[in-house]
């Protein structure tokens, strides 16, 4: 928040430092981990890795914008947005294999793609 939104009357309490953002990423990045070990659906597994890719984009971000390091965090976030978007596409091709070999999209039935 602005020193000037803070003269129009909003509280010091109000304002939103690097520390909140920090936990924001932290509950993400749990959440994922979390999502990744407990599913045996690979769908959940992608939306945890998902859900961890973002927890490093708001870490960028947040440190982007707190530190003197200039547009560099939010420039690394794009990357880091790009490659998701191709792990996802991958992912999602390896997944309709799974699924019209075996008819599920468990985790276990990828291992007969070796074969």
């Amino acid at each position: 928040m602005s020193p000037a939104l803070l003269a129009a009357g909003a509280p010091a309490w109000a304002q939103i430092g690097l520390g909140h953002y920090l936990v924001v990423s932290a509950l993400l990045f749990t959440l994922g981990i979390l999502a990744m070990v407990a599913r045996r659906n690979a769908i959940g597994v992608l939306i945890g890795i998902e859900l961890v890719l973002n927890a490093a984009n708001v870490n960028l971000v947040a440190f982007g914008r707190f530190t003197d390091a200039g547009p560099k965090g939010p420039v690394f976030a794009i990357f880091v947005i790009l490659l998701a978007a191709a792990e996802a596409a991958i992912m999602l091709a390896l997944l309709l294999n799974i699924f019209e070999r075996s008819g599920s999209v468990s985790v276990d039935d990828a291992t007969e793609l070796r074969g």
